[in-house]
């Protein structure tokens, strides 16, 4: 086999290979071993008809669009294993362009990661905000922690508020007649949640227990059920129940149960660190984000359209699994989106070009800044990952197997990060 190849255009490489008629003659003795079976000829058994007869009968070229597809694989990852510079990133196009009995050239393009021209990515000055936390922000969760520990309790002495639960019956109609899915008994419905239709609720406030009463509404024009858009509805309402939240006291005791803290004042100390924690780590993702965006803006490159798909697969199966967790499906979404996966895909081009110049450029950065991970500190990663999931090191490897390149990626983006912030100015 004989191979040379040169760069071509858009961030490809054209590879010719040529085989002999030796190697040509193999591949297509190879193609037929594996395709033999599905050939019978009268006066031979299924799948034991001689090569050169099943030839004589079907034409010399019988075995070569097999021949190719068992030969191209081999010989391809062969030279991809010996020349390094060809790094491929997506499927390679194939063209015959010679083919007989005394040998065959194959031209194979390849999307190949491309050059990249650094721009400025040092001296550049960036403005770091800020989120400290508010005094309003602690109160809130504890707010929130009283909301999760509060309980209904029933009221009997006055009438519905905004902000009860109260147990209604109600059926609806239109013009005098009842429409479907209108009707419900002992429904539970919190008084300001705009759970139902604009109106409704308003209009139950002030009810008291035992109360009936017609309400009237207007469907909204945008409504699901098509027949009901925009129409007027009267609703008939009984009230059985009235039911308040009420709210725990907050004090050391009622904290020690609900959160384990030993103190309002300890709560709130803790919550406090741990929310500028969030803050700080939010703040250092925001400067982060600055830095890569202004560095792949100054910087030049392709971007080759394998790449691009690819993070387009990568996005979608990420929706997949958003949707999957919801008890919904991608096809179905796009059902009611009235949209093919085509036009779904072509959303996500623009922000997936983005991705894949950063990706790009970040990777050019840490080649030309020689930033790696040495064994010692994947190690000592691996030891940290390990005591914040309070497993044994060993044990971590045997569950984390075959992850040693994303600790080691993980400890590289790290570095560069530090490099990032040290070679430019933060204000």
């Amino acid at each position: 086999m004989n191979y040379k190849f040169e760069k071509a255009e858009k961030s490809t490489v054209k590879i010719s290979i040529t085989l002999d008629a030796a190697e040509w003659s193999a591949a297509q003795t190879d193609a037929y071993n594996k395709t033999k079976g599905k050939y019978s000829l009268p006066g031979f058994r299924k799948g034991k008809v001689p090569m050169r007869v099943l030839e004589n009968t079907y034409g010399k070229g019988l075995f070569f669009e097999d021949a190719v597809n068992e030969a191209f694989p081999k010989y391809y990852f062969e030279i991809l294993g010996k020349e390094p510079s060809i790094e491929a990133v997506g499927r390679p196009s194939l063209d015959v362009e010679n083919i007989g009995e005394d040998g065959i050239t194959l031209v194979a393009t390849v999307p190949v990661k491309p050059d990249v021209k650094l721009g400025a990515y040092k001296g550049i000055k960036f403005e770091k905000v800020e989120y400290n936390v508010k005094d309003e922000d602690v109160d809130n969760a504890l707010k929130r922690l009283q909301e999760r520990n509060s309980r209904m309790v029933n009221v009997e002495d006055r009438a519905a508020e905004n902000g009860d639960t109260v147990v209604i019956d109600y059926s609806g109609s239109t013009g005098g007649v009842k429409f479907a899915g209108g009707t419900a008994e002992k429904q539970n419905l919190e008084l300001g949640s705009n759970s139902f239709i604009p109106g409704f609720e308003e209009q139950i406030v002030g009810m008291k227990i035992g109360e009936e009463r017609d309400i009237n509404v207007k469907f909204p024009e945008d409504y699901h059920a098509e027949d009901l858009k925009g129409k007027d509805a009267v609703f008939h309402i009984k009230l059985h129940e009235i039911k308040k939240k009420e709210l725990p006291e907050i004090t050391d005791e009622f904290i020690k149960d609900a959160d384990g803290a030993e103190s309002v004042e300890a709560f709130k100390a803790e919550t406090r660190k741990r929310m500028q924690e969030a803050n700080d780590k939010r703040a250092e993702r925001e400067l982060e984000d600055k830095i890569v965006k202004a560095v792949t803006e100054k910087a030049e490159t392709e971007i080759p359209d394998a790449l691009v798909e690819h993070q387009i697969d990568n996005m979608v199966q990420e929706m997949e699994y958003r949707l999957m967790y919801q008890g919904l499906r991608l096809e179905d979404y796009l059902k009611y989106a009235k949209m093919s996966m085509e036009e779904y895909r072509k959303g996500y081009a623009e922000q997936a070009k983005e991705l894949v110049k950063q990706q790009l450029v970040i990777e050019k950065i840490i080649a030309e800044e020689k930033i790696e991970a040495s064994d010692e500190e994947v190690e000592n990663k691996i030891r940290e990952n390990a005591e914040a999931q309070n497993k044994s090191v060993e044990d971590y490897k045997k569950e984390n197997a075959g992850r040693t390149d994303y600790v080691k990626n993980e400890i590289v983006i790290g570095k560069l990060f530090d490099f990032l912030k040290s070679a430019n100015t933060i204000e």
